[in-house]
This record gives structure tokens, sequence and C-alpha cells, in this order.
């Protein structure tokens, strides 16, 4: 088992920066990634970001690449989210995830296969 716990959300304005952070505990060694995804007041949950756990490769949705930048700091088995620039559409509750098994970088992308989640995080942005 694995247990996340995000931190790091609240209410900032247009462009504003927040940094989202994710501590794992438990069986993190059998992961493949961790990912942070999203969802907005009464839309579907969406990918943001992915981080392949060992190697360290990076994924972004097409909406926040370039303003959001995914990290981990292995030793203390925590992934972080630095968004910048943040829009009124970045607003939804936020997700860190952790996934165990993965055929390729391509499951990165899909909530369903991903097997731990965290509570979830409100970030509001404000124009």
């Amino acid at each position: 088992q694995v247990q996340l716990v995000e931190s790091g959300g609240g209410l900032v304005s247009v462009g504003d920066s927040l940094r989202l952070s994710c501590e794992a505990s438990g069986r993190i060694f059998g992961l493949e990634a961790m990912g942070w995804f999203r969802q907005p007041p009464a839309k579907e949950r969406e990918f943001v970001s992915a981080i392949s756990w060992v190697a360290g490769n990076e994924y972004y949705a097409n909406s926040v690449r370039g303003r959001f930048t995914i990290s981990r700091d292995n030793g203390k088995n925590t992934l972080f989210l630095q968004m910048n620039s943040l829009k009124p559409e970045d607003t939804a509750v936020y997700y860190c995830a952790g996934l165990t098994t993965a055929a390729n970088s391509g499951s990165f992308y899909y909530w369903r296969l991903y097997d731990y989640w965290g509570q979830g995080i409100q970030v509001t942005v404000s124009s």
C-alpha cells in the first residue's frame, strides 16, 4: 500500500504561482510513476502531469506545458507541482496519484490506471 498526502493548495490571483506537494509513504519502491490530475467543477478528472519515478521523465498536458513543472525528491518520497502563471481555468481539485504497472509511458495519462490517490486539494485562481 502507498499513502499520499497533498499540501500547498489555496486561493490565488491570475498570474500567481503555487507549489503543490505530495508526500508518499508505504511501498514506494513499487511505483512506476506518479502523477497530478485535476477535476474542475462539474467536469471530468483530467491529466495534468506525470513523472516516471526512477528515470524522472516528465509528461505534461498541453494546457499546462510551459507553465507547470513536475519534480520529485526520491530521498524524501515527495512529489511536487510548481504552477506558474495561473489562470482561472486552472481552478480545480488537484490529486496526486501513484501508478504501479504501466505497459508504456502512454499509461501515465489515464487516471483510471492509477492505483493510489491522495485526498485532493483545492486550487482556486481568482480573476
